[in-house]
């Protein structure tokens, strides 16, 4: 590299060039331009006359100047100019590139891995191999990549792969991979940080200090990770903290509250003061705003750190207390709706009154105190309520002691047990240990709460399951009992204080909450279940489908379970209920990063050198159109060309001089670039008229013969049925190849996964994506029968290679209600040759692609089903259904195709109402 001050040559050897301009300049002399054409009738009486000297026409001094101006601005653009150059690396190693890549780089992460590229780009030109390496655990999913020394176009192409981690780094185990790398003494290491310290920081800084040269580089101020931490329940509003790494001065910062749909909800402004680390904040949160809110995001940072997902429990649920409001003259202490109130009110949306007034509410828990004893209408009416998803909480008191009330978990003994008392032998007896099985697990009991009375239960083989607290003598305190998709639970001692002092003692309230929660219905036994991802975060803080392979989230998941690759953060449980794991609350708070004396450091920056080539291309560009319009107008021609510029369907020369500056000028980007695949294949006239012509159904071929012929022979088993009983007349299936044939021109392709199958190519993967955007329906069957979507790639790794590098959009389980349900027939299954395997659509229902999916994915080997001999006989056994189950198949095959060939009608309510009038009449 020549450099010049500010001004440097990357490739200066290029200059050389310029000793040619002189022989360029000679030969432009030598060659005029051509003379102006002038057209005279007399001319003709000069034909045949010899001149006697013959002078040629000079060239003038400005057109000579103009072109040498082009040539010298071709060189210098190969020559790559470059404004600002940055020195050479240090050294004659390798260069190794560490980069953080945890949670806490997501903020700055574009000018992180653009200082990277610029680091190689050095390198490239110094003719280093580079060596690229991440702190962080690489997802379970995550291909495997060249590690070691590489080119630097190699490494540029890793790099640009990279992508933050929704966990936090590993610094020590960064050590083992760089030592198993075995990596030249003599590399020159730049540690791109995220200036957050961790236990394994000190082990790497002493493992990189032993290369020739180390370099560490810093976040500025903007880019300093912040940690959004779980809000905090402060009575009716939510306390919202946030942590930064070291108190660098005031500094405020935006949360802001979406919706599941992404609409901000709320917005509170949090300050750090100059001399905290952590930034506090109330939000106003009425209960309907506060249930409507679904995360918190800290604005302009991005990231996994940045986002707090919520659940339920940090929703105002609806709870009502049966009986009336407590008032002075009643006596308030003595009554034991006051108790429930006061216990309750700060965190739950509460009401009070009678067994109409609360059920006709939108309730999520219903309390019934001793003192409000339903009666038996109204029994049965909470009875259902219960059936339908309702936990009611009953308290024991005299009332209850008589025996006379059935809607209790478990049979009560007549009357009550005193356990201290004048007329007693015993004493008030404390709380045991709660059960494994128990909601209340985990909840502290303190030492002075007593129960003196209680209504004891009869001994049956079950009571066990259903006792959930106990007393030291092992008598049930707490019983519940699922009820269809609720609960009935009872507290066997009252809701004040007669029988105890429980409801004086914060283990009253937490008992409480405990039970409200359990009403978003997660776990039967409370929220100490080990629950399945459902939707998980990316290092950018994006919610989406869970990787392959994530793990339960187990049910001891205390404080200390940090994010890992298996269990990353996100939403655990199932489309009906889910558990928030947040990065918040798991991981320690920030600290700066501490390094050892003589470790040189630097900030991140976004600028750098400039290549300066496409600007001296850009002037070589305009230099060669204004020759080309002088030389037009020296020979008379320019009139002539914009008379044919302005014809029909003619270009004009400022368009062309615009499209060419642009394709010059503004080059595509890197990503962009990277991300080009090649277009779709030539289309023969036969396949075009085989497949416009006719209704095909086709399938991809998987190299496998025996899958692929029992596939074209399950879709022809599928046509005929489809002749048979419907107005479709499909033609032969057709086998795809995406390498060559084009899939748009069949409205339903079927794709059986095996395990031989090879990845698809950059061509194929550009034909299936195609192929969606354009309205196709691709339905995918794994055939393994035990697909699970509450991980996008189902669990199937062989599904999860294939489509890599397609763009599938969010799938969910099909609801009940989806229009495949009655596209033809009217199912409430989706057998194949097996049974049990849902069918997994596209997310999004009527407000994506018109209520059409794009993907279907089974996994109940639908084809061999469908497979039938020439004599109509099936091939391959169905099982459990046999034969019915082989004909409930077809109907889903037939409800597939109509789907594709008519859409969304059946759900299409437009006209129901002139239909209805037409039956009528």
């Amino acid at each position: 590299m020549l450099s010049l001050g500010a001004f440097a040559f990357a490739a200066p050897g290029m200059l050389a060039l310029l000793l040619v301009l002189p022989v360029i300049y000679w030969l432009l002399r030598m060659i005029p331009p051509l003379p102006k054409l002038v057209r005279f009738p007399a001319i003709r009486l000069l034909i045949g006359l010899e001149p006697t000297e013959q002078t040629p026409m000079k060239m003038p001094w400005w057109l000579l100047l103009l072109r040498l101006l082009l040539a010298t601005a071709l060189i210098l653009a190969v020559a790559r100019p470059l404004l600002n150059p940055q020195a050479d690396l240090p050294g004659k190693g390798p260069l190794m590139l560490v980069i953080d890549d945890g949670w806490s780089s997501a903020p700055g992460w574009t000018t992180r891995i653009a200082h990277a590229e610029r680091l190689i780009q050095r390198a490239e030109r110094a003719q280093r191999p580079v060596i690229l390496t991440g702190t962080a655990p690489p997802p379970i999913d995550a291909p495997t990549t060249k590690r070691g020394a590489m080119r630097p176009d190699e490494a540029r192409t890793i790099l640009r792969a990279f992508r933050p981690k929704p966990w936090p780094t590993d610094r020590a185990a960064a050590v083992t991979a760089i030592d198993q790398m075995q990596v030249d003494p003599g590399a020159y290491v730049v540690w791109l940080s995220d200036g957050i310290e961790d236990e394994g920081t000190p082990k790497l800084t002493e493992r990189l200090r032993k290369f020739d040269g180390l370099q560490v580089l810093l976040p500025d101020q903007a880019a300093t990770p912040l940690l959004l931490l779980p809000p905090v329940a402060e009575g009716r509003d939510l306390k919202v903290q946030a942590l930064r790494p070291s108190a660098d001065g005031p500094r405020k910062i935006a949360v802001q509250a979406s919706d599941e749909g992404g609409r901000i909800v709320a917005r509170i402004d949090l300050d750090f003061a100059a001399t905290a680390t952590k930034g506090e904040g109330v939000l106003p949160t009425p209960p309907e705003l506060r249930n409507r809110m679904a995360r918190l995001d800290i604005e302009t940072q991005g990231g996994a750190g940045s986002a707090v997902l919520l659940d339920e429990r940090h929703r105002r649920r609806p709870v009502s207390i049966l009986g009336e409001r407590p008032t002075a003259s009643g006596q308030p202490l003595l009554q034991e709706v006051y108790f429930l109130e006061r216990a309750l009110d700060p965190y739950v949306s509460l009401s009070i009154g009678d067994r109409e007034t609360v059920l006709n509410r939108n309730t999520a828990v219903l309390l019934i105190p001793d003192g409000a004893a339903p009666s038996a209408s109204d029994r049965e009416e909470i009875a259902k309520w219960i059936e339908r998803g309702g936990i009611a909480v009953r308290f024991a008191g005299p009332n209850l002691a008589t025996g006379n009330d059935p809607l209790v978990p478990t049979r009560l003994r007549l009357g009550d047990r005193a356990l201290g008392g004048v007329m007693s032998w015993g004493q008030p007896s404390a709380l045991s240990e709660f059960p494994a099985n128990s909601p209340f697990l985990g909840i502290p009991i303190p030492k002075d709460v007593r129960i003196s009375q209680q209504v004891l239960a009869e001994p049956t083989p079950d009571l066990a399951d259903k006792t959930w607290a106990r007393l030291a003598d092992g008598t049930p305190l707490v019983t519940g009992e699922k009820r269809g998709q609720g609960y009935l639970v009872l507290i066997h001692t009252t809701a004040n204080t007669g029988w105890s002092n429980m409801a004086l003692s914060g283990l009253f309230v937490n008992m409480l909450q405990r039970l409200v929660t359990m009403s978003r219905g997660v776990a039967g036994d409370g929220v100490n279940k080990a629950l399945k991802p459902w939707r998980t975060l990316d290092g950018f803080g994006r919610l989406g489908a869970p990787p392959a392979g994530a793990q339960i989230l187990p049910a001891d998941a205390n404080e200390t379970f940090k994010p890992r690759p298996t269990t990353p953060p996100g939403l655990y449980g199932d489309e009906n209920a889910q558990v928030a794991f947040n990065i918040g609350g798991r991981v320690g708070e920030p600290k700066p990063l501490a390094l050892p004396g003589g470790v040189s450091t630097d900030r991140l920056s976004e600028g750098g050198e400039t290549d300066l080539s496409k600007w001296f291309l850009l002037a070589a560009l305009l230099l060669l159109l204004a020759d080309i319009f002088i030389s037009l107008w020296m020979r008379g021609l320019m009139g002539r060309a914009f008379r044919f510029a302005k014809g029909p369907g003619r270009a004009a020369p400022a368009a062309l001089l615009l499209l060419l500056a642009a394709a010059v000028f503004l080059p595509a980007p890197h990503a962009q670039a990277a991300d080009q695949r090649p277009g779709p294949p030539p289309l023969s006239e036969e396949q075009a008229l085989k497949g416009s012509l006719d209704i095909r159904l086709a399938y991809i071929t998987t190299g496998d013969k025996e899958v692929d012929d029992l596939t074209k022979q399950g879709l022809e088993g599928l046509s005929e049925i489809l002749r048979n009983r419907t107005s479709v007349e499909p033609a032969d299936p057709v086998a795809l190849d995406l390498e060559k044939d084009e899939p748009r021109l069949y409205p339903l392709i079927y794709w059986a996964i095996t395990s031989t199958q090879p990845a698809l190519s950059p061509r194929a993967q550009a034909a299936l994506d195609r192929y969606l955007r354009t309205g196709g329906i691709l339905f995918i069957d794994t055939r393994d029968q035990h697909l699970s979507f509450d991980r996008p790639a189902g669990g199937n790794p062989d599904l999860k290679r294939l489509l890599n590098g397609v763009e599938i959009p969010t799938l969910i389980a099909m609801p009940p209600e989806h229009v495949l349900t009655k596209s033809f027939y009217l199912l409430s299954d989706m057998p194949g040759r097996w049974t049990g395997g849902k069918l997994w659509i596209e997310a999004g229902g009527g407000r994506v692609n018109d209520g059409v999916t794009t993907v279907i994915i089974g996994s109940n080997d639908y084809v061999g089903a469908w497979a039938a001999d020439q004599r109509g006989r099936g091939v391959m056994p169905v099982s459990p259904g046999g034969e019915t189950q082989r004909e409930m198949s077809y109907r889903v095959g037939v409800n597939l195709v109509m789907h594709a060939l008519t859409g969304n009608y059946k759900d299409d309510m437009v006209h129901m109402q002139d239909i209805m009038q037409r039956l009528r009449r």
